[in-house]
């Protein structure tokens, strides 16, 4: 008898982890779906890494339609303070697929990457265009697909003419911010980002200078090509010598 409530006291412990196994699994999908976000804790030996993905468009203070894939900053910027307050995130490794988006939204996610204390890595793929920029090169180290891209351009809005002089200030103020940012953060002079922000020959009908992958490294943007293995690789390195 007693045998017999042993292995039905077994039963029920084994059924009570499964099924937390369960949750967990399904917590963990339900976060990828809803913020394309999950913690990867497979890895023993290195400690656990958050990774967060930045895709679409960067929306700001205006909701973007339902249509539109985007990044809402308002549900990035707790989960970083969170990360940043969790113990047990040893890394954080950033996937970035952005056509830029709101200047001031973007601006202040990456202001906030920048700040953390823990070793932080971003993994260009697809695009990294306008305010993806500042985004890519705000963690410590920063990797680009060999097809990915990078644009840089002037801040404008919806290509009309500026015609107020205090308007036109107001926009330099703004692109000068930027490009206080990704010169501090990265190997670009201030005075290269903005020849390329007002290069005439790449873009038919607009100003600015698209880089694709290798030439984004030579430029001094980003430090190195690579992937999912060499993003991994560089984080775990750094994890460890954090420890």
């Amino acid at each position: 008898m007693a045998e017999q409530e042993n292995s039905a006291e077994m039963n029920a412990k084994k059924g009570k982890g499964n099924g937390d196994s369960s949750q967990r699994d399904e917590r963990k999908d339900n976060k990828i779906q809803d913020y394309g976000q999950v913690v990867l804790e497979n890895n023993k030996k290195h400690g656990k890494i958050h990774l967060m993905t930045i895709i679409g468009e960067i929306e700001g203070h205006d909701v973007l339609p339902a249509t539109s894939k985007s990044t809402k900053y308002e549900h990035i910027l707790p989960q970083l303070a969170s990360i940043e307050d969790d113990d047990e995130i040893c890394g954080v490794l950033f996937l970035i697929n952005t056509v830029g988006g709101d200047v001031s939204a973007g601006l202040a996610l990456a202001e906030m990457i920048a700040s953390m204390s823990k070793p932080t890595v971003s993994l260009v793929l697809g695009d990294s265009h306008s305010i993806g920029v500042p985004l890519a090169v705000s963690t410590d180290y920063s990797f680009i697909a060999p097809t990915a891209t990078m644009i840089i351009h002037p801040v404008r809005m919806n290509g009309t003419i500026i015609g107020a002089p205090k308007t036109f200030d107001y926009f330099k103020m703004i692109q000068d911010r930027i490009v206080h940012f990704i010169s501090t953060h990265s190997h670009v002079s201030a005075d290269e980002l903005e020849r390329m922000m007002m290069n005439t020959g790449i873009l038919t009908k607009d100003l600015g200078t698209i880089l694709v992958g290798q030439e984004a490294v030579e430029k001094g943007l980003v430090n190195e090509v690579g992937g999912i293995k060499e993003a991994f690789a560089k984080l775990e390195k750094m994890m460890k010598a954090d420890k």
